[in-house]
C-alpha cells in the first residue's frame, strides 16, 4: 500500500473541510473538543512524529521540549496544520523503515519508522472522518477499503496486545470479517490473532471502514452484522478501544 499517498489524501481532505468549517462546532466523538481543537490535535500528531523522526529520538520528551505553541487565529492554525502534513511526509519519505526511534508499540521490534509510517494512515483517515462528521450534517465518506483493512490488521497487531493477553483474557473468541476487502481475523481469548476463516463465539461483519470505525467507537456496534454473543461483541469493542 502507498501509505504516504493515503496520508496525503486523507490529510488534505481533513484540512479542506476544516478551512470551511465553523471552528467552534462540536466534535461528536470527542465531546470536550471543538473543530479548532481537532485541527490542533492532528497538527500536533503530525509534528510530534515528524520531529521525533528528524531527531531520531529515543524519548518522547525530546519532542515535547521543542513543541510549538498553538496559533491563536483559526486560519493560522489550519495553515500550520497543513505545514505539518508536509513535514511528516517529508521525513517519512527521506527515512528508511528500519531506522530506530521511540514508539508506543509494546514490542521493541516495532520501535521503528516503519511503525509510524503505517499507523499514521489510520490517524489521518479516522480524524478526516471525524472532521467531516463535525463540519456537516452530510454523512462522512467511508475510509477506502484497502486502507481500512490494513488499519484493522495493524490495530490487532499493535493495540490489542496492550489490553488482551493470557493474563487479561477475553471471555470468548471474536471473528472479524470485512465484506468489501481481503480482511478476516480471529482473536482468541488469550490475545492471539490469526488471519483465518474460523467460527468464534461472536462474529462481526461489515465493510472495512465500518469495522475500523466501530473499533474506534466512532459508530455503534449495531451498524455491523453481529452473529453470536452480542454481549461479547460490545465487551470486545469497549476493551480494545484505547483512545
Amino acid at each position: 500500500m502507498d501509505y504516504l499517498g493515503v496520508i496525503r489524501q486523507e490529510s488534505d481532505r481533513f484540512y479542506d473541510t476544516a478551512a470551511a468549517a465553523d471552528p467552534t462546532a462540536g466534535v461528536p466523538c470527542c465531546p470536550e473538543w471543538n473543530i479548532a481543537d481537532l485541527v490542533w490535535h492532528l497538527g500536533e500528531v503530525h509534528f510530534f512524529w515528524a520531529k521525533l523522526i528528524e531527531l531520531r529520538a529515543a524519548d518522547p520528551d525530546d519532542v515535547e521540549k521543542v513543541k510549538p505553541g498553538r496559533p491563536s487565529e483559526y486560519a493560522d492554525l489550519v495553515t500550520w496544520g497543513r505545514a505539518q502534513v508536509d513535514f511528516l511526509l517529508g521525513t517519512l519519505e527521506a527515512t528508511a523503515d528500519d531506522v530506530a526511534v521511540w514508539t508506543w508499540a509494546l514490542n521493541d521490534a516495532d520501535h521503528t519508522v516503519g511503525f509510524i509510517r503505517r499507523h499514521q494512515v489510520q490517524e489521518a483517515a479516522v480524524h478526516r472522518w471525524d472532521m467531516q462528521a463535525s463540519a456537516s450534517s452530510i454523512p462522512p465518506d467511508a475510509i477506502a477499503p484497502d486502507a481500512a483493512a490494513d488499519s484493522i490488521d495493524e490495530f490487532f497487531a499493535m493495540q490489542v496486545p496492550w489490553v488482551i493477553a493470557p493474563d487479561k483474557p477475553l471471555p470468548g473468541s471474536v471473528h472479524v470479517h470485512c465484506t468489501d476487502a481481503d480482511g478476516e481475523w480471529v482473536l482468541h481469548p488469550d490475545g492471539r490473532v490469526e488471519r483465518v476463516h474460523e467460527k468464534g463465539a461472536v462474529a462481526l461483519r461489515g465493510t472495512a471502514s465500518d469495522l475500523l470505525l466501530a473499533l474506534y467507537k466512532r459508530i455503534p456496534v449495531d451498524v455491523l452484522d453481529v452473529v453470536g454473543d452480542d454481549a461479547l461483541a460490545r465487551h470486545f469493542v469497549e476493551r480494545v478501544n484505547t483512545e
